[in-house]
C-alpha cells in the first residue's frame, strides 16, 4: 500500500494567485478537450492534497494551467451535472434533470434532440465533435450523443458499468459505437483513454474539434486493471440482483480506489501525449473536472457531505483548465465557478452563440480569464429533492427540506429550515451565521425560493421499472 505525503504545502509554494495577462483571446480558434471523472472527490488528486493517490499527470496539468479551488459541479449527482454541461442550463429545466440520478428509460427522460447543446452549437461553427465514455443523459431509441450534436460516440449509456464485462445496472451489455451495440475486450478506463487518444491522432490541423472524454472511474464497482476475478463476481451478482449488484456494497478498499484513480490519471496521460504528438498542445483548451463529489473511499477533507449532498463535499470538485496559448501556467484561484460557466466559456472561445430560445444559466469566464476584467459576481444556485443551496461571494445559504437549524433546538421557534455559512473560512459548514446576519439570510432565502419556483416541479417519486417504459 502506498502512503504518500501531504503535498498541499508544496503546491502552495509553487502556485501564484490568478492574474489575467489582459492580452485577449488568441486569433486561432481553440480545440477543446473536456475530461470528466466520475465521483472523484475534492481531495483525490495530489494537487488538491491527496494523502494516498499518486496523480502526476493531473498534477502536471494543474501546474501548466489554472487550478480552481472553488469549482462547483451543477449537481451532487452525475446525470444532472452532465445535462447541465451539455445544455448550459440548470438541470431542473429539463424533466431528465429532475432524476438524481437518471434511471427512468422513457421518451421524456433525457436531453431532447432539438435542444441546443454545447456539441450542436460548436458543430454549427464548423467543429468536429466526439464523445468517448459515459453518456447517462437518456436511453435509446429516444436519446443518444449523436442526437445532440456529437459526430462520433463510443461508450456506455447507463450511469454505471462493470469495467471488464461492460454490463449495465440491469446486467445487460452496455457498449455502443454510435447507436449500435458493440463488444470490446479490456478495462474500460484504458479503452476510453485509447479511443480518445486515437481520435486526437486522427485530427487535421485545419478543422477544430471538441472532444468529450467521460470516464466512469473512480465510480463503483471497485475494480482496478488487474481485478478481472472481482469483475466476474460483480457481474454474476448484477445479473442476479438487477439495479443493486453493480453497487458492490461489499467490495473495495482505499488501496483499490487508489489503483482506480491512478489508472484514470495514466489514461489521461495518453490523451495529453496525443495532443503533444500532433502539435496541438498550445491551441487546445483542456478542462478537467468531476461530475460531483466523491463517495465511500474518496478523500473530501475539510468538507462535510458527499455525493448526493449539497454540502461542499457533494458539489465542490477538482477543476483544472489549461490553455497554453492564452493562460499563464502555475496559477490558482478561489473564484467560485460552476459547470454551466464552462459551457458558456467554451462557446465563447469558439465564437459560438447560445440559442436565444434557450438562454444559458452560466456566464462566460473569458473576460476575466483573458481580458483583465473583474471576476464575475453572481449567485450560484442548486436544488435537489432534499436540499437547496445558494453561493454568493463568501457566503453559502443551505436549505434543508427535512432538517432544522441547530439553534432552534436551543432557542425554540419555527421558521425556514436554512443555515448560512462563510465557506471561505468554514468549509465544514458548522458555524451557522443565520442569526448573526439575518438580513442576508432573508435575502438569500427569498432568492433561492424564487429560483426554486422557476424550475420544473419534482414529480412524485416512483421506483423505476426494470423494463423500458414508465416507472412503476
Amino acid at each position: 500500500m502506498s502512503h504518500l505525503p501531504d503535498r498541499r504545502s508544496d503546491w502552495s509554494a509553487h502556485e501564484r494567485p490568478f492574474a489575467s495577462t489582459g492580452q485577449g483571446r488568441p486569433a486561432r480558434r481553440p480545440n477543446i478537450v473536456f475530461i470528466l471523472a466520475d465521483d472523484l472527490g475534492w481531495g483525490d488528486l495530489g494537487c488538491y492534497g491527496s494523502l494516498h493517490n499518486s496523480t502526476p499527470v493531473l498534477d502536471r496539468l494543474a501546474a501548466d494551467g489554472v487550478r480552481l479551488t472553488h469549482g462547483y459541479a451543477a449537481s451532487p449527482t452525475c446525470s444532472p451535472t452532465r445535462i447541465s454541461l451539455y445544455t448550459g442550463r440548470y438541470p431542473g429545466r429539463l424533466e431528465g434533470g429532475l432524476q438524481e440520478p437518471l434511471v427512468t428509460r422513457d421518451s421524456r427522460s433525457g436531453i431532447p434532440a432539438g435542444h441546443p447543446t454545447l456539441p450542436s452549437l460548436l458543430k454549427g461553427e464548423g467543429y468536429d465533435t466526439a464523445m468517448f465514455g459515459k453518456w447517462h443523459c437518456g436511453w435509446l431509441p429516444w436519446f443518444s450523443p449523436l442526437k445532440i450534436g456529437f459526430d462520433v460516440f463510443f461508450g456506455n449509456l447507463d450511469g454505471a458499468m462493470d469495467y471488464f464485462s461492460h454490463i449495465d445496472s440491469r446486467g445487460e451489455p452496455d457498449l455502443y459505437e454510435g447507436e449500435t451495440p458493440v463488444e470490446e475486450t479490456g478495462y474500460y478506463t484504458e479503452i476510453v483513454s485509447a479511443k480518445a487518444a486515437d481520435y486526437i491522432r486522427s485530427r487535421t490541423p485545419d478543422t477544430p474539434f471538441y472532444l468529450q472524454v467521460n470516464y466512469t472511474a473512480p465510480h463503483w464497482p471497485w475494480e482496478g486493471p488487474a481485478d478481472e476475478a472481482v469483475s466476474e463476481k460483480v457481474t454474476a451478482a448484477t445479473r442476479r440482483e438487477q439495479l443493486t449488484g453493480l453497487f458492490h456494497f461489499e467490495g473495495g478498499s482505499l488501496d483499490t480506489y487508489r489503483v482506480m484513480v491512478e489508472a484514470l490519471d495514466a489514461g489521461i496521460g495518453q490523451v495529453m501525449d496525443a495532443l503533444d504528438e500532433r502539435g496541438l498542445r498550445e491551441d487546445t483548451i483542456v478542462v478537467f473536472a468531476s461530475d460531483n463529489g466523491g463517495e465511500r473511499f474518496a478523500f473530501l477533507w475539510p468538507f462535510v457531505g458527499e455525493k448526493g449532498d449539497l454540502e461542499e463535499g457533494g458539489i465542490r470538485v477538482p477543476f483544472i483548465v489549461r490553455w497554453p496559448a492564452a493562460l499563464a501556467a502555475g496559477q490558482v484561484t478561489d473564484v467560485p465557478t460552476i459547470t454551466m460557466d464552462w459551457t458558456a466559456t467554451l462557446l465563447d472561445a469558439a465564437g459560438a452563440a447560445a440559442a436565444p430560445t434557450h438562454p444559458l444559466d452560466g456566464v462566460s469566464l473569458l473576460p476575466w480569464l483573458l481580458e483583465g476584467a473583474d471576476a464575475p459576481e453572481r449567485d450560484l444556485l442548486w436544488r435537489t429533492r432534499g436540499q437547496g443551496a445558494l453561493r454568493r461571494g463568501r457566503h453559502k445559504f443551505l436549505y434543508d427540506r427535512t432538517a432544522k437549524p441547530l439553534w432552534q433546538d436551543y432557542f425554540g421557534g419555527e421558521g425556514p429550515r436554512g443555515r448560512l455559512f462563510d465557506v471561505t473560512a468554514d468549509g465544514r459548514e458548522k458555524a451557522d451565521l443565520s442569526r448573526e446576519l439575518p438580513d442576508l439570510y432573508a435575502e438569500l432565502l427569498k432568492t433561492w425560493q424564487e429560483f426554486d419556483a422557476a424550475l420544473l416541479p419534482y414529480p412524485p417519486q416512483a421506483r423505476p421499472s426494470l423494463a423500458d417504459g414508465e416507472p412503476d
